[in-house]
C-alpha cells in the first residue's frame, strides 16, 4: 500500500513507523527539512518538505498513484485542506485526518466531513481518544490498560501480576479447570521485554504484564483471580487543563457515578476558560509540582492522579509527588516511549501514550481482510483484532483444535448474535461469527490472510 503522511511530529512518526515496518511505500511531508531528515534517516521512507495542503507538494510526494492520505499535521484546517485536494484533483481513495477542536467534533456538525463538502473518510482525534482510554482505565481500576471490543461487550484487558498473585506458578490450563465458567482467557505475556503467546502449559510469575480477553461482564472477578481488588476512583485530580484534560472532565461529569473532580492548571487564562466550561469541577490555578497546591487539591484523600500536561518529565514528577503525598493511584500522559521502562521503580501505576491510540485508529483502514477492528500493544509487538468470520475463512466449520492456528496467534473470544462463546478445542467458528484475536507483530498477516474474501466468495 502507498501512503502518504502529512506531518512528521510524534503522531506523525509513530504512524510512520509502524506503515513503514509492515513494508508500505510511505511518504511523509512536512514544512521543516530538520523534521524531513530526522524522520528519513530512522526509518525506511521517502521525505518530502514543503506545505501538506498544496497541491504541488502532494503530486511530489506521489498523490496521483498513492492509495491513503493520512493528515495529522498540528493545524486541523491544513489537514482537512490536505484530504480536499487529495480528493478533489488526485482522487485518493482514503483520506484521514487528525483534527483536534472541539467544535469540529460535535456530532451536530457531522455532516461537514461527508463527500459532498469536505471528503474525509475518518477524523481522528488523538487528545479525545485518549480521554476515552483514560475513562476505561478508571472503569477498571487494576488494569494498566483497557481496549473495547463489539460494542463494549468484550475487553483486553491488560494487568500487572505482583508477588500476591494467587495464581503465580500455575499452568494456564489449571486455571481453566478451577475456573471453567469464567469467560476470560490469557492471551498475551509481556516478560523481560518480550511478547509471547502463550501455551496451556506456560505458567504466570511475578513481574509479567499480562492480556487477558473476556467477557466484560467477566473482568472484575478476572482480576480478582490475578490479585487485583481496587475499588474504583472518586475523588480524581487532574493535572493539566489541555484539551485531554477537559474532555475526561466532562466525561467524568457525565458519568452516572457521582465522581468528585479537580483540575490544577497553571496557566490563568486557561484555568479560568476550563472553569468556564465545566459545572462541577473545581479548577485551581496553580503548579502541579508545588505541594501545597496538590495538597489545596486532597491529594493526600486522591484515589487517582492523571497527570495530562504537554510536558512529560512534569507529569512523572507531579504523579511521584502525588503518590508519596497518599495518592492511591497515577496515571500518566508521555510522548517518549523510553519513559515507559521507568514506571515500576517509580511507582507508576499505568503510562498513557497518545500515538499508540492514534496508530491503532490508522491500522484500522490498512489491514486486509474482514477486520472490523483492532488495537495495536506493546509499541506493535502484537495487535488485538476484531474480524467477521465469512464462509471461505478456513476457521469456519471445523473444530478450533483442528484449525491449526500458526503458533503466535491465539482467539481470545467469538462473539454470535448476542451470545459471546468462550473458545475450546470442540468450539466451531460458524459464518458471521465476530472473533476477537490476540496475535504477535509477525503474525498478523497470518490473521488478515484468514479472514481475507477469497474470489469463490462471489
Amino acid at each position: 500500500m502507498k501512503v502518504i503522511v502529512c506531518g512528521a511530529g510524534q503522531v506523525g512518526f509513530g504512524i510512520a513507523r509502524q506503515l513503514a515496518a509492515e513494508n508500505n511505500d510511505v511518504t511523509v511531508v512536512d514544512q521543516s527539512p530538520a523534521l524531513i531528515t530526522e524522520i528519513s534517516e530512522q526509518l525506511d521512507v521517502q521525505g518530502v518538505v514543503g506545505h501538506g495542503a498544496h497541491p504541488d507538494v502532494l503530486e511530489r510526494a506521489g498523490a496521483r498513484d498513492t492509495d491513503m492520505l493520512i493528515a495529522v499535521t498540528f493545524f486541523d484546517e491544513v489537514n482537512m485542506v490536505a484530504c480536499q485536494v487529495a480528493h478533489s484533483i488526485f482522487k485518493v481513495p482514503l483520506k484521514i485526518a487528525r483534527v483536534r477542536a472541539g467544535s469540529y467534533l460535535e456530532g451536530s456538525w457531522a455532516d461537514l466531513f461527508s463527500r459532498d463538502h469536505m471528503p474525509i473518510d475518518e477524523i481522528i482525534s488523538p487528545e479525545l481518544e485518549v480521554a476515552k482510554s483514560i475513562m476505561r482505565r478508571l472503569a477498571v481500576p487494576g488494569a494498566f490498560v483497557t481496549y473495547d471490543f463489539e460494542d463494549r461487550r468484550v475487553q483486553l484487558v491488560g494487568t500487572h501480576l505482583q508477588d500476591d498473585c494467587p495464581v503465580l506458578n500455575t499452568p494456564l490450563r489449571q486455571l481453566t479447570e478451577l475456573f471453567p465458567d469464567l469467560a476470560a482467557i490469557v492471551t498475551g505475556i509481556s516478560r523481560d521485554g518480550k511478547m509471547i503467546v502463550p501455551a496451556p502449559t506456560d505458567q504466570l510469575v511475578s513481574g509479567d504484564n499480562i492480556y487477558f480477553i473476556a467477557d466484560r461482564d467477566h473482568v472484575s472477578r478476572t482480576l480478582d483471580i490475578f490479585g487485583h481488588e481496587e475499588i474504583e476512583a472518586r475523588r480524581i485530580i487532574i493535572l493539566g487543563g489541555g484539551n485531554i484534560g477537559l474532555y475526561l472532565a466532562r466525561q467524568l461529569e457525565n458519568s452516572p457515578s457521582r465522581v468528585n473532580v479537580k483540575i490544577i492548571e497553571q496557566d490563568k487564562t486557561r484555568a479560568e476558560f476550563v472553569a468556564d466550561q465545566l459545572s462541577r469541577t473545581v479548577v485551581l490555578h496553580g503548579d502541579g509540582l508545588n505541594r501545597e497546591i496538590l495538597i489545596e487539591a486532597g491529594v493526600h484523600e486522591a484515589e487517582t492522579i492523571v497527570a495530562l500536561t504537554n510536558r512529560d518529565q512534569v507529569n512523572i514528577l507531579a504523579s511521584v509527588l502525588a503518590k508519596k503525598e497518599g495518592c492511591q493511584r497515577a496515571l500518566c500522559l508521555i510522548n517518549d516511549h523510553a519513559y515507559s521502562t521507568l514506571s515500576e521503580g517509580l511507582g507508576i501505576d499505568a503510562f498513557i501514550d497518545p500515538r499508540a491510540t492514534t496508530v491503532s485508529s490508522i491500522l484500522r483502514h490498512v489491514r486486509r481482510g474482514r477486520i472490523r477492528d483492532l488495537q495495536s500493544i506493546e509499541n506493535g509487538a502484537a495487535e488485538v483484532i476484531e474480524a467477521e468470520a465469512l464462509e471461505t475463512s478456513p476457521l469456519v466449520g471445523t473444530p478450533l483444535r483442528n484449525a491449526e492456528l500458526p503458533a503466535g496467534i491465539i482467539i481470545g473470544s467469538i462473539v454470535r448474535g448476542d451470545t459471546i462463546v468462550l473458545p475450546r478445542g470442540d468450539t466451531i467458528v460458524q459464518t458471521g461469527d465476530r472473533v476477537i484475536l490476540f496475535a504477535e507483530r509477525e503474525k498478523v498477516k497470518e490473521v488478515e490472510r484468514m479472514f481475507r474474501v477469497s474470489l469463490e466468495y462471489f
